[in-house]
């Protein structure tokens, strides 16, 4: 690792951080870092209530339309786990500024796109700017903030990828009632160009870049592994009808065999401290039990924002204007509830929030795997509510108890784990619920629908959700509060870069290791 030179860093900030207090300069980091990553993840799911549009503007089938969304997911799902990488590797400062403006490039490419290729083409280029971002945020917020304020903090770091996805869609309709489709990508440069200069004149770096080095092979099995399991799923709903290019099943099976290429190429490599992502991680329950539960509750929930605009569109008849408002209090639903479970999360734990939850949330997808032309549009809009705000109490007590349970010199590796499965499960969920939906409307040209083919299709997706979702009720009755990583001796000899402390910054990860400790004893 890179020396530390005292013109560099500071001495460590005290241990005994006051449990009620963020050390100097730490909200200001994580508040451009907040902003920031809000405003990429806007875009995830932008094009959901847009699909009906591009389906019919540029001649495509929902399955192949549903790849301006699935597209994005599985880029940052491919290239999340780089992000390890490059949070070790780079000033936090030079990460944000390439990103950000990679992002810019690529709205700037999706909302000039002639052809539908183009378009998905922008959004994988907006996707490899987003991709770093949550990781950078988690592990930013892990490093800096005393462990009395975890619980509180990540509420609100995690709130952002999953409330800016459900607010992308009512931006969306608000947009398309009265614009074209290309004005989604238009209204958002201006605001992605004011976060890249605010960035440049706030945001101070907080660690010191290691010397590692790229395993391109890695890269290389990470990209196959995903991207053929998402590509075989996203298939399935063509394979139903006899309109796929080629058998689902043979992509996917490529996929499991570079995943399974992809783990055990890290395993020699983190022997090294050049793993591309380091597996240690996973050798912690308290990180890998929430980890899989989170699998199930992100790939619902993301998953679903691509399903719920063709049936509210088709079934309940809204139009877009209408679409984007339903959607709107949903957003502010995971606002609320992820602030106050984060906040109970300190007192608690995770199971008392996490176990009626993931009752209430299967009881919603239960309500709607029923709903007909005859379901009132103000019933669907409490279900829809109280499903976010059920997902938003499991979210972020989840992702506090998966990574409070890792040494901080992990932090980079765990976020960009966490951050991933999000994404891929978001990406194959949503491919597995447009298939159900395509499968279980029983029509040869799924972007052509009767009502009663609608209502037969949401049928089909939304039981595919809730038995998918029984998964989560019994994987959070064996999560528990975070133990401390003290004993974890798998991963005692990985090295820890510090953080620069200044009027600007903040305390290096000591700080926060005691403070960790500190509470666990309490």
């Amino acid at each position: 690792m890179t020396a530390t030179s005292a013109s560099d860093a500071a001495a460590p900030a005290p241990a005994t951080h006051s449990g009620d207090r963020l050390p100097p300069g730490v909200a200001l980091v994580i508040g451009v870092l907040i902003i920031s990553t809000f405003i990429v993840f806007l875009n995830e799911m932008l094009l959901g209530v847009a699909l009906p549009t591009l389906i019919a503007d540029f001649g495509v089938s929902p399955s192949t339309g549903q790849w301006v969304t699935t597209g994005f997911l599985l880029t940052m799902a491919v290239l999340i786990p780089a992000s390890s990488f490059v949070m070790r590797r780079f000033h936090l400062r030079t990460i944000f500024l390439v990103a950000l403006s990679l992002f810019i490039v690529g709205t700037t490419l999706a909302a000039i796109a002639p052809t539908f290729g183009v378009l998905v083409a922008g959004r994988v280029v907006q996707a490899s700017g987003t991709a770093v971002f949550l990781p950078l945020l988690m592990t930013t917020t892990m490093r800096l903030v005393p462990a009395g304020r975890r619980g509180q903090m990540m509420a609100i770091t995690t709130a952002v990828p999953s409330v800016a996805p459900v607010l992308g869609p009512a931006l969306s309709g608000l947009v398309l009632s009265a614009l074209s489709w290309r004005w989604l990508f238009i209204l958002m440069l201006p605001i992605a160009v004011i976060a890249l200069a605010l960035g440049a004149w706030k945001l101070r770096n907080v660690t010191t870049p290691e010397p590692v080095t790229l395993d391109l092979p890695s890269l290389l099995l990470s990209a196959v592994g995903f991207g053929g399991l998402v590509y075989g799923l996203s298939l399935l709903g063509e394979a139903s009808s006899g309109h796929a290019p080629i058998s689902p099943y043979l992509p996917i099976a490529v996929g499991l065999v570079g995943l399974a290429a992809f783990v055990l190429r890290q395993i020699p490599l983190q022997r090294r401290d050049s793993a591309f992502l380091d597996m240690r991680i996973f050798a912690r329950k308290s990180y890998t039990l929430p980890i899989l539960v989170m699998v199930f509750v992100a790939g619902n929930g993301i998953g679903l924002l691509v399903v719920l605009p063709l049936v509210l569109t088709l079934v309940a008849g809204l139009s877009a204007l209408q679409l984007g408002l339903f959607l709107i209090p949903g957003g502010a639903a995971i606002s609320i509830m992820a602030t106050l479970s984060g906040r109970a999360y300190d007192r608690v734990g995770p199971r008392p929030l996490v176990i009626p939850a993931s009752i209430v949330w299967l009881g919603v997808l239960w309500f709607l795997s029923r709903v007909d032309e005859n379901t009132s549009v103000v019933s669907l809009l409490i279900a829809w509510m109280v499903f976010t705000s059920a997902m938003a109490t499991m979210w972020a007590p989840l992702t506090t108890a998966a990574m409070g349970g890792l040494r901080a010199e992990l932090f980079p590796h765990g976020s960009a784990a966490f951050a991933t499965v999000q994404q891929l499960a978001g990406a194959a969920f949503g491919a597995v619920f447009i298939s159900a939906y395509t499968i279980g409307s029983g029509a040869q040209d799924a972007g052509v629908l009767t009502t009663d083919q609608a209502t037969s299709a949401a049928h089909a997706a939304f039981l595919t959700a809730f038995v998918i979702g029984l998964v989560v009720l019994v994987g959070v009755l064996f999560v528990g509060r975070t133990a401390s990583p003290a004993d974890d001796g798998a991963v005692v000899d990985a090295p820890v870069a510090l953080a620069p402390v200044t009027v600007e910054t903040v305390a290096d990860a000591t700080a926060t290791d005691a403070a960790v400790a500190e509470k666990a004893a309490r």
